[in-house]
């Protein structure tokens, strides 16, 4: 699963706010739409990723973390 609370950490250390995903990173941006599905933690494109690392001068990891999920017997 993927956790984007790596995000809001980066967002608040560098001042930013959604809006600043939104309409500073030019052309670079995020739709409200995507941070919406991000907010729900859904799945968004590696596209949307490249622009808030752009956005915000950060590394992937700044934005996301990978957490495993304990596989059941069937797997």
């Amino acid at each position: 699963m993927i956790s984007y609370a790596p995000l809001w950490e980066t967002m608040k250390r560098k001042n930013a706010t959604t809006y600043t995903l939104r309409n500073k990173g030019k052309p670079y941006s995020v739709s409200g739409s995507t941070m919406e599905r991000i907010k729900a933690g859904e799945a968004v494109s590696t596209n949307t990723l490249d622009a808030i690392c752009y956005i915000l001068e950060c590394d992937i990891t700044d934005i996301i973390r990978f957490i495993a999920e304990e596989k059941t017997k069937e797997e």
